[in-house]
């Protein structure tokens, strides 16, 4: 018999003698028949508490405090979760009589993990909560002290991961047994070949993590699932996570990734020797998490511990804020220079930020005043109150070595701490190292995007000035863009181009870059379904201003905004009538004022980025020149469209915006160039490491930027291999009935037959999406990809076919309203 893709019940007998023999964990049994399984087991709570001294009537007491939070039918699933991770985290506080003081009864010993009742149990049997909701039962259940904090559902080797996330997802449903997971904190699911992935409550499937470290003593190399488990769950690191690397962040709960709780770890060796440092955690790679996990632990574990975080954007002072309001941790945001040191000279606030930079002026002349404000702000005798600890957020910035040494000079006894999302430029490194001290810790950006926490770049330098010439040459451009599309589709933007045209009449630059975002809003994935948005980066307000009025002649000005610095003041625009026209400084302030209307800029721009957020086919385009292109995070924007001469820091951290995850449709951001930042219509190709990036060291931006045309190329060929070896053992002569007796079974009117054939459905229809999707990503360009028309004519029908398949077998299995694959 073959020892390849051996049966679930293998992996899971496996998997539980781990747990026994190499973990610890005692094993409770197989739990299929036992009646009334909970996630409160109340007897091995109350021996655990009477076994560490717990007076019996506390114990009672405790235990029925637990199960009234973790079953208050009156709060969602988060809320419930939430309030048991409290009484988990800090306790049940009790009192035992009336007049006596207040005690606290620790559910678990945080301090001491090998003193807690490490306990699994296999095929748990747990009924709905009530006679609609249907029985589950879970693999695999991670007890500690009778409390089930850790569920697992394992599959064979040959059954995708994403299985058992998605039956996790099913379980937490109202109709099946969502109560149960009112205690969890770790949700997994495994199988041999692709290892564990682990979310918490409500995390969506693609948003399952991953761990990653190295191998170590005791975990073997051989078995990935066993490895991830064996680091994961070890006792001591399983409670060191739940207690000191969980969050619930605005109505959703978070783990850490891994690149987090070793970048804080290393962080923790390093303050508790008083010694700083540099923590270059790439964009996208929850820098801010990261600094409220380590600055939680420096409240708890530090005595007489303050932390200050500076920042130099507004964006970035207002996301600090923003993550640790989130969290329920109330930082203080001072108002000036001499407002911090009005507060460091108190003993509280203990946490607070201070923001350097007001936007819009030239960065050294802040950091100077800055600098200047604190000195001259300073009461005679001046010590900072407490143990404090500094975080410079964008710690890569030249200015901040000025900075530093100021802020060094007047917090002599502080321990700094340099945070980055991009790498330090050559040419400052060797200085930022001796300014803030080592590397702490670094993840990133090839990292991030190898282990799917931010999405890959597609990168494109385009010639408007060549493609959009004469009139033959814009009706060539206009053929090139649409030749993918239908029949009529493409009558219908031809008729709406026409009219476009006339609106775009004279044919200067930014109407040439105008009309072909337009084009694009028509024709690509994700903008022309709304799913996803845009943004322009222009070189001036001016610019803006002269594209906003563009876009509005076009019909999109509803769906389009600028956002800049700009404050439209009559004192603008004072002395500027000429009796000659309109000078820049008069059409700006009179564009800005219509696009404002009745608000002003503040409320204007809170509501547009929170449209461009919430609502992507509503809110399109957002113009801007530098806000924005720094601590924005916009999972929609799929596209960053580049009118602007950038360079290092600021075009890295400008192309990151469009690096977030945003579902299943969105693979990748896309970088489109109009100032050719890499000279590559120069004819230098696939090096994106030099040109506008040659301030790094390439080892620290390689794989940032990846070809388009030719990385589409290399997604649609694997499509098309995917789908095809999924459908190899499809009988000849692969027609209908063949296709439904493979996707559904002979007898397709057989719910447990079409149960079983399920997982391959759902492959199919992933496979379809992903085929549809990369050759929608390609369609206009297949012969400048290097396909033949007769290789051009077989695409087209491949998928046609796999489409229709897709279809009929949606159809017969009925499937077509629960399992889209999208």
């Amino acid at each position: 018999m073959s020892i390849v893709g051996q049966i679930e019940k293998k992996t899971q007998q496996r998997v539980v003698a781990l747990f026994r023999q190499q973990l610890g964990y005692e094993y409770q049994g197989d739990w299929a028949e036992r009646p009334n399984n909970a996630n409160i087991e109340p007897e091995l709570l109350r021996n655990w508490l009477l076994g560490q001294g717990v007076e019996a009537n506390l114990a009672s007491r405790a235990i029925f405090e637990l199960n009234r939070v973790a079953n208050d039918a009156s709060k969602g699933l988060y809320d419930r979760n939430r309030a048991v991770y409290e009484l988990l985290r800090y306790g049940v506080k009790i009192k035992p009589e009336v007049g006596e003081n207040t005690q606290t009864v620790w559910l678990i010993d945080w301090k001491y993990p090998e003193r807690n009742h490490f306990a699994i149990a296999e095929e748990v049997t747990v009924k709905g909560a009530d006679a609609k909701a249907k029985t589950k039962r879970p693999d695999i259940v991670l007890y500690v002290n009778g409390i089930a904090l850790g569920v697992l559902e394992l599959k064979r080797s040959k059954v995708a991961v994403n299985e058992g996330i998605r039956q996790n997802l099913d379980n937490q449903k109202a109709e099946f047994i969502q109560p149960f997971f009112s205690t969890m904190q770790y949700v997994m699911a495994g199988n041999d070949t692709q290892g564990l992935r682990y979310g918490t409550i409500q995390t969506g499937e693609k948003y399952y993590l991953t761990w990653k470290e190295e191998s170590s003593e005791g975990a073997p190399a051989e078995n990935l699932l066993d490895r991830h488990l064996l680091q994961l769950c070890n006792k001591a690191r399983f409670l060191e996570l739940i207690h000191d690397y969980i969050v619930f962040d605005s109505g959703v709960k978070k783990l850490c990734r891994h690149n987090q709780y070793f970048g804080i770890r290393e962080a923790q060796r390093y303050l508790r020797r008083r010694e700083g440092g540099i923590i270059w955690h790439t964009q996208g790679s929850g820098k801010s998490l990261t600094m409220v996990w380590l600055t939680k632990w420096i409240r708890e574990n530090i005595q007489d511990s303050r932390v200050l975080i500076i920042t130099d954007r507004t964006e970035l002072d207002e996301q600090i804020e923003k993550v640790f309001t989130g969290v329920n941790e109330q930082i203080v945001r001072t108002t000036s220079g001499a407002d911090l040191i009005v507060k460091l000279n108190q003993p509280s606030p203990w946490l607070l930020c201070s923001l350097i930079h007001k936007f819009g002026t030239r960065e050294d002349a802040d950091v100077e005043n800055f600098v200047e404000e604190l000195r001259k702000s300073l009461p005679p005798d001046f010590r900072a109150k407490g143990d404090l600890y500094v975080f410079v957020d964008e710690c890569h910035r030249t200015q901040s070595g000025e900075l530093h040494k100021a802020m060094k000079a007047i917090l002599p006894n502080a321990v700094f701490i340099g945070f980055t999302g991009t790498p330090l430029l050559k040419a400052d490194k060797q200085k930022s190292i001796e300014v803030f001290g080592r590397y702490i810790h670094t993840y990133k950006f090839d990292e991030a995007v190898s282990d799917g926490v931010v999405l890959d770049l597609r990168y494109e330098a385009r010639d408007i000035d060549q493609n959009i010439t004469s009139q033959q040459k814009i009706d060539q451009w206009f053929e090139a863009k649409t030749k993918g599309l239908n029949d009529l589709a493409k009558a219908q933007l031809k008729q709406r181009w026409g009219t476009m045209q006339k609106v775009l009449s004279s044919q200067s630059r930014l109407e040439k870059i105008v009309a072909d975002i337009l084009l694009d809003m028509a024709t690509k994935h994700r903008l022309a379904d709304g799913r996803g948005n845009a943004m322009l980066v222009t070189s001036s307000i001016f610019e803006a201003c002269k594209c906003y009025e563009l876009f509005c002649k076009a019909g999109m000005g509803d769906k389009c905004a600028i956002v800049t610095s700009y404050k439209p003041s009559p004192a603008d625009i004072k002395g500027e009538a000429t009796g000659e026209g309109l000078t820049e400084k008069l059409r700006q302030y009179e564009i800005y004022n219509q696009m404002l209307g009745d608000k002003d800029p503040e409320t204007f721009e809170k509501e547009v980025k929170q449209r461009f957020i919430k609502e992507p086919g509503q809110m399109r385009l957002l113009i801007v020149v530098d806000k924005l292109l720094t601590g924005f995070d916009a999972p929609s924007a799929t596209y960053l469209y580049i009118d602007k001469q950038m360079r290092d820091h600021g075009l890295f951290q400008a192309i990151c915006r469009v690096n977030r995850l945003d579902g299943e449709d969105k693979q990748y951001g896309y970088i489109i160039d109009y100032k050719d930042l890499f000279k590559q219509l120069e004819g230098a190709i696939g090096d994106y490491t030099s040109g506008a990036l040659d301030g790094y060291d390439k080892a620290d931006v390689a794989g940032l930027l990846e070809d388009r045309l030719s990385k589409a190329q290399e997604d649609l060929e694997e499509a098309r291999e995917a789908i095809k070896a999924l459908c190899e053992p499809v009988e000849k002569p692969k027609d209908t009935p063949a296709y439904l007796r493979f996707f559904c079974g002979t007898d397709s009117g057989n719910a447990e037959v079409l149960k079983a054939n399920e997982p391959k459905r759902l492959n199919l229809y992933k496979m379809t999406s992903a085929l549809i999707r990369c050759f929608g990503n390609l369609a206009n360009e297949l012969e400048e990809a290097g396909y033949s028309a007769r290789e051009i004519s077989e695409i087209k029908d491949e998928v046609d076919h796999f489409t229709k398949v897709r279809d009929e077998v949606k159809l017969a299995s009925g499937d077509y309203i629960d399992l889209t694959g999208r």
